[in-house]
């Protein structure tokens, strides 16, 4: 199993804006088919120096980890997000 951590922080960091990542970003499961387990958290820390959004997706081989990243509605996901994101850091292990 590949799971896949995926922290952002997003420029403007209202609850309205964090609220509208979170949802782009919980379409996934359902429309990339690759996808075993997909879990959204927005941070309920609010500090300075937190992340704003966690996503943790779970696969079942490399292969379809390579495949999430270059599937459409993962790149149209990316896409709308990108201008929007300060800062972002991931981490992709295998257990």
């Amino acid at each position: 199993m590949i799971v896949h951590n995926l922290l952002l922080q997003r420029k403007d960091r209202s609850s309205e804006n964090i609220d509208m990542a979170k949802n782009l970003l919980s379409a996934l499961n359902g429309n990339v088919e690759v996808i075993r387990d997909l879990k959204v958290a927005a941070d309920i820390r609010r500090a300075e120096s937190s992340y704003d959004l966690a996503l943790i997706a779970r696969f079942a081989t490399k292969e379809d980890f390579q495949s999430y990243l270059v599937h459409p509605f993962h790149v149209q996901v990316g896409t709308q997000l990108k201008d929007h994101i300060a800062s972002a850091a991931s981490v992709c292990f295998e257990e």
